[in-house]
């Protein structure tokens, strides 16, 4: 590859067809908006299962290529089609690097999850992420990990050298996640029937979230008094073992302070986030964690874990708790409903912070892997995160 001749990157876009993005969908989502608008060079193409849901807005170097098939997709299409373009480096944001690939091949790898909780995955889907993620990690020329302490958990559990493993943060949506005017606090208050104050919970409705455990101490605050009127409002798609979740609410004498709105659509996120006596995010286990920022983005005072990537990602901006103490948690709600100083000064913190977490410093970081696996070697390539 000459020196003037523009990087030919492929990409598995195949989590653009998910019409509700969470997590790595998301990832995906904004990081190829993110690379369009920094990179007018590289020539693109983004392999896809179907015509997508939804689109990010692309450059005009950017080539869309669906190649449907209904089941294993990853290494009878994706696979294939990488050997027949040739591309000089295949980026795979939020899957399996494919059996046949390219010689240069760059992957995200987003969490352990699975070995932090087996339980959640059944003995076969607990072998397959085990085999998937070693063979990603030994197969691919480079390894982004979303966070320190993915990379952490790479190096320890899985062998990974250190010197082929870097840490890129997450961004945020700018545009999207930014502190609501009270008029839109007010409308989609109304929108929800939110009519007296609430904790606010977004993400998948699963027990890593540690959701009962936070309807406990919700149920014991409030039992002694300390939140008012409040309400805990929980918010997201079922998953797996919800439904002990919203049977503990029902079993403490909640049913009518806990609430389980499912997806909360993204254009009113900002401002339920923002209109919000604060964001509670005690999570056992995260990747990283991006809630937590797009809640500080929004204006939201942040209760969050002190375990995993989330001291991380949340500095000193958040009011941390042992995820595991239900008292504790109970001891981080009373606070946040009772003083409003408080909240403020998290408030301010919040939104300091997250403003240094943007998707074109995301896009930037990656190209800049993208084109060492590839054999354009940049010595500014980055090696550990902007929290390092």
């Amino acid at each position: 590859m000459g020196p003037m001749t523009p990087l030919h990157i492929a990409i598995d876009a195949s989590r653009l067809a998910v019409a509700e993005r969470t997590g790595t969908e998301r990832y995906s989502y904004e990081l190829l908006a993110a690379l369009a608008r920094v990179d007018r060079r590289s020539r693109y193409t983004l392999y896809t299962n179907g015509l997508p849901a939804a689109l990010p807005p692309l450059g005009p170097n950017m080539a869309l290529c669906s190649i449907p098939l209904p089941r294993l997709w990853t290494h009878a299409r994706l696979g294939p089609a990488l050997l027949r373009a040739r591309p000089d480096v295949a980026f795979i944001p939020a899957h399996v690097v494919p059996l046949a690939r390219p010689p240069a091949a760059v992957v995200t790898i987003h969490d352990l999850g699975y070995l932090a909780f087996p339980d959640a995955h059944t003995a076969r889907r607990r072998l397959e992420l085990h085999l998937t993620t070693l063979w990603s990690v030994r197969a691919a020329r480079r390894v982004i990990a979303i966070s320190a302490a993915t990379r952490d958990d790479l190096l320890r559990r899985y062998g990974a050298d250190p010197a082929r493993v870097a840490v890129v943060h997450h961004g945020l949506a700018g545009a999207q996640f930014r502190p609501p005017n009270p008029n839109e606090i007010a409308a989609a208050r109304a929108r929800h029937g939110l009519e007296r104050p609430y904790f606010l919970y977004v993400g998948t409705v699963q027990p890593r979230k540690n959701l009962e455990r936070l309807i406990a101490a919700f149920a014991q605050a409030a039992g002694a008094g300390a939140l008012g009127e409040a309400e805990l409002v929980l918010g997201g798609r079922r998953g797996w073992l919800s439904a002990p979740i919203e049977r503990k609410a029902a079993e403490l004498g909640l049913a009518g302070r806990v609430r389980f709105p499912g997806y909360l659509p993204d254009a009113d996120l900002p401002a339920l986030l923002g209109g919000a006596l604060a964001f509670a995010f005690p999570s056992l286990y995260e990747g990283f964690g991006l809630p937590v920022l797009e809640a500080m983005a929004c204006g939201a005072p942040v209760l969050t874990s002190a375990t995993s990537s989330l001291p991380e990602v949340a500095g000193d901006a958040a009011l941390l708790v042992d995820p595991r103490d239900t008292a504790a948690i109970a001891a981080g709600l009373a606070r946040l409903a009772a003083d409003p100083a408080l909240r403020a000064d998290l408030r301010a913190r919040g939104m300091a912070r997250a403003a240094g977490f943007t998707w074109e410093r995301c896009a930037r970081e990656t190209l800049a892997i993208l084109r060492d696996a590839a054999g354009e070697r940049d010595a500014a390539a980055p090696q550990r995160g902007i929290l390092s």
